[in-house]
């Protein structure tokens, strides 16, 4: 059996645990900040802050034999910090003891030392309010962790449930009788777009590109603005895509020869080759598996009207016998069938095939409903 995935519900568990710790450390650290305040400890972080440079600063200068100058201004900047310094501040007399250490005729590199251990109860409160921001910091981590892993679950549950669904399809049917007319009609659907760019004129082929956007179900290709203008306008418009492309191609003295702009097409074609060269009928097919009845028979009708409009009767013709079958109990029974040959691999027909896909879906959506309720609570 395959490792734990990170949509495995068998995962879930651990995630849970440390949803758990991370929350009841970070609340832990919220109380240990709340017992004296924010504030308070803010304001005892910054005279830490401003002790530590003062020894930092003056340790080289105010030591042993150094300048006696920088001694004295260094006396006068430790009084004046430790007079800052509110007595109803939780742990005030560190800063008392920090004085002691410097009180001396002499400083030597021990005494700034004894100083700086001097403030290691203040250290111990305001690493407080790191512990705090790591702590929040975790727990966000980990709850973005729990939040992936739920969306993951949701496309599992999905999953499973799209295998539940076609658990029941019969893989023995004759899924050729459904597949046959589709394919027929798709490769004349095709044909008889391809007659149209080669035959007809880009005027006539883009124009009907561009009425195809009053049909929603048929998702035509949209025809950029420029090049629709520019074939309505210009005599080039009255030949096929192919030759326009051939066009833009060829130098403009040669151009001169066909055209009224030559500027023009080459500007126009060469900014729209891609779409150009791209054109095919594919948007017209219905593909492989086909859409449900119910959604093929409405995009059917709009297919026709498309179609119609380039004289494609023998897709039409097609497109009814497909319409036809759809309107029979039989066809869903061959969608089926299709679906699971084309969407179920190997060992998801195998778990079809041993009855586990109804447990793995209660284990998904169980593991789901237990993370959903962590989050919902934290």
């Amino acid at each position: 059996m395959a490792g734990a995935t990170s949509d495995d519900p068998a995962d879930v568990s651990g995630l849970l645990a440390r949803l758990r710790d991370a929350r009841e450390r970070r609340t832990d650290a919220e109380a240990a900040v709340d017992e004296y305040g924010t504030d308070t400890l803010e304001r005892l972080r910054e005279h830490r802050a401003d002790a530590l440079a003062l020894l930092r600063r003056y340790e080289d200068s105010a030591t042993g034999s150094g300048d006696f100058q920088s001694y004295i201004e260094f006396e006068g900047k430790v009084a004046e910090l430790v007079e800052r310094v509110d007595d109803d501040l939780p742990r005030a007399d560190a800063f008392d003891d920090y004085d002691d250490a410097l009180d001396k005729r002499r400083v030597t590199e021990s005494d700034f030392e004894r100083a700086r251990d001097a403030l290691d109860p203040v250290t111990d409160l305001t690493d407080r309010l790191d512990e705090r921001e790591a702590a929040r910091d975790a727990y966000r981590a980990v709850r973005y962790d729990a939040e992936d892993r739920l969306d993951a679950l949701d496309d599992e549950i999905a999953r499973l449930e799209r295998v539940a669904r076609l658990a029941d399809a019969d893989l023995d049917a004759p899924v050729a009788d459904l597949r046959d007319p589709v394919e027929a009609y798709d490769t004349a659907a095709r044909t008889a777009v391809e007659d149209a760019l080669a035959q007809r004129s880009a005027r006539d082929v883009l124009g009907w590109l561009d009425a195809l956007t009053a049909f929603p179900l048929v998702d035509a290709p949209t025809v950029p603005p420029a090049l629709l203008t520019y074939v309505r306008e210009h005599d080039a418009g009255d030949e096929p895509v192919p030759t326009l492309l051939d066009h833009g191609d060829e130098s403009l003295s040669k151009l001169e020869h066909y055209v009224d702009d030559p500027a023009a097409l080459k500007r126009v074609v060469g900014a729209n080759r891609s779409f150009l060269q791209r054109l095919d009928g594919g948007f017209l097919t219905l593909g492989w598996p086909p859409d449900p009845a119910d959604v093929l028979r409405y995009r059917a009708n709009e297919l026709v009207s498309a179609l119609a409009r380039l004289d494609a009767d023998t897709a039409i013709d097609r497109l009814r016998t497909v319409t036809a079958l759809a309107r029979t109990e039989r066809y869903e029974r061959l969608r089926e069938a299709a679906l699971a040959r084309a969407e179920l691999d190997d060992a998801e027909r195998e778990r079809v095939a041993n009855g586990t896909v109804a447990a793995a879906l209660e284990d998904a959506r169980d593991a789901r409903e237990r993370l959903a309720a962590a989050l919902e609570d934290a």
